[in-house]
């Protein structure tokens, strides 16, 4: 496998994580956080259930600590507002009074944006390295931290009407991916809704791996998931009703010109199952990212009922 070098791989890093044409960055801070990133998911990888939490902040503290420009440029390349970037989910939401809850803020645009909607919003992360110095001061907006599977820890049951993640549940263990939904479901009210996105597995790896023509993820993703595992993951978790979210991309929405709400549909989500089934055939995972988007399948969206 070729790996690639120079401008092509400084590109590649910058669109990967939407950083601008401007945003200073060399070829040594990319092979620094490939290097780093490797280090650290052997780390996360090998710890413990009794261990996760202290490993995880200690390894995302140093991943934002010694990649300084991950907080400071990811993102910088997009012109869009969070009006338009985070409309789907305010769609989702639905009217006010809402009490939501966010898994994995990160610098807090989406649950900043929530607030200033007038949600009555928590912000959480699992390191104070990333917690409330980016969240801007709202009185219905409060910041946490939490080790992202165990809510009930620190949650009371059935306190919020909305739970949030957004591209969160691929950094985590998949042996706490059904404690995480089950948690999730106990601190939903009766009714209340776990709003989710992640990168789809056929789509990816979306983290540094793809940089390097990687074909599954060899970073801080540590399992990426279909629609099906998914669906049975939350089966398992106690969730009553599930989802997958039919939307346009905001890429595509912009140059058309044209939004179409979005659609919580049990159909659309046997349709994705089944054509994951029908994709997972193919041979190479070039080939199946080029028929997800042959049929019109982005990254996960889905919507799980208590």
């Amino acid at each position: 496998m070729k790996e690639p070098r120079g401008q092509e791989l400084i590109d590649r890093y910058k669109k990967n994580y939407n950083m601008s044409a401007e945003d200073e960055i060399t070829e040594e801070m990319v092979l620094k956080h490939w290097e780093l990133e490797n280090s650290l998911t052997s780390e996360l990888l090998k710890s413990t259930s009794e261990n996760r939490w202290e490993v995880s902040d200690r390894c995302y503290t140093t991943l934002y600590s010694e990649l300084w420009w991950l907080n400071k440029f990811t993102g910088t390349s997009s012109k869009l507002s969070p009006s338009i970037i985070y409309r789907n989910i305010i769609k989702l939401i639905g009217q006010q009074p809402k009490r939501v809850y966010e898994i994995g803020s990160g610098k807090a645009e989406l649950i900043t944006y929530l607030a200033s909607c007038g949600f009555e919003c928590k912000a959480t992360e699992i390191t104070r390295e990333r917690g409330n110095k980016y969240a801007s001061e709202f009185p219905n907006l409060s910041w946490d931290i939490s080790d992202g599977i165990h809510l009930n820890r620190f949650e009371k049951p059935g306190s919020y009407d909305i739970v949030i993640s957004n591209q969160v549940i691929e950094h985590l263990h998949p042996d706490d991916i059904v404690e995480h939904f089950k948690n999730v479901n106990s601190i939903l009210s009766s009714g209340g809704r776990y709003i989710f996105t992640t990168p789809h597995k056929y789509m990816g790896p979306a983290d540094v791996s793809r940089i390097f023509n990687y074909d599954k993820p060899m970073g801080m993703h540590l399992k990426e998931y279909t629609y099906k595992e998914l669906q049975n993951l939350l089966k398992k978790a106690g969730f009553k009703e599930i989802y997958g979210v039919f939307h346009i991309p905001n890429t595509i929405s912009q140059l058309c010109g044209l939004y179409i709400n979005p659609k919580c549909s049990r159909i659309y989500l046997t349709y994705s199952c089944a054509v994951e089934q029908l994709i997972s055939l193919l041979p190479y995972q070039s080939l199946r990212r080029k028929a997800m988007v042959l049929f019109f399948i982005p990254s996960i969206f889905m919507v799980a009922k208590k």
